[in-house]
């Protein structure tokens, strides 16, 4: 039998074992093995199997693009305290209960989880850029525990309808490198897509300040659709329409209520 070689088909097939196989304990013990060697402290959770496979699982079991995930979570964590140092659900809940945020119940055709922000529910009077930010960080660091996300990644659609001045005045180009950090190499989840629909003109100068500190990749993924509300964003039988939308934010506030954020 010829010798199976690494490769890109093996790291996805490596994705899809269960966390208790013992192909995967290799990976594990490297990639601990790595955190340990260079004194990385145990926070803001310990080394755990269930931790580590977060980071091989956003890189497909490649170990060196693993180990450098893993030193850009610790690094932004430690830079960003305005973001990281509070990241209990608590700290959000009223962003939750205005309507800002929503997660589709049921994934995408691809499995991707699907995360809907609406614009038009984020006071920039009560609510700072950080606040807005950290509600993604609570919800990455929710659905990043389930191993289906691991594997497929997360889509994500901004309305930005009711986009004024007053939000845009929000993004520094200090904030706007913090979002780009963490969209590009610093969190372990794959960003299968970010759709924009209803963006106004003045959105664009905000967008174009962002830009320079993605990766080309990350530029790819992202999907202006304009002001047609009804636009398909997934497949027909996930087909997102603004007026009917299938978020339910009730039971999602429940949900982040109840999650453990360390």
């Amino acid at each position: 039998m010829a010798e199976m070689r690494p490769g890109p088909l093996v790291g996805k097939q490596l994705n899809e074992l269960p966390d208790h196989s013992p192909l995967l304990q290799p990976g594990l013990a490297e990639l601990r093995r790595r955190v340990q060697e260079a004194g990385v402290p145990q926070t803001p959770q310990p080394l755990t199997d269930a931790f580590l496979l977060r980071f091989l699982r956003a890189r497909d079991f490649d170990l060196d693009l693993a180990w450098r995930l893993m030193k850009n979570y610790y690094k932004w964590r430690a830079e960003c305290p305005e973001l990281s140092a509070d990241l209990r659900p608590r700290s959000i809940l009223g962003l939750l209960k205005a309507g800002y945020h929503g997660v589709l119940r049921s994934r995408d055709s691809t499995g991707s989880r699907v995360l809907i922000y609406r614009i038009a529910y984020w006071d920039p009077k009560v609510f700072t850029a950080y606040d807005v930010f950290r509600v993604s960080l609570i919800t990455s660091e929710l659905i990043v525990q389930e191993v289906e996300t691991q594997r497929n990644g997360v889509k994500a659609i901004f309305d930005l309808e009711g986009w004024q001045v007053s939000h845009a005045f929000q993004i520094t180009p200090s904030v706007a490198k913090k979002i780009a950090a963490v969209l590009t190499d610093s969190f372990p989840l794959k960003v299968r897509g970010i759709h924009l629909i209803n963006e106004p003109v003045i959105f664009h100068a905000v967008f174009s300040m962002i830009k320079p500190f993605l990766t080309e990749k990350i530029k790819d993924r992202f999907i202006c659709t304009g002001t047609t509300t009804n636009q398909a964003c997934f497949s027909t039988s996930q087909t997102f329409f603004l007026g009917n939308m299938a978020v339910k934010s009730s039971p999602w506030r429940i949900f982040v209520r109840s999650g453990q954020i360390l």
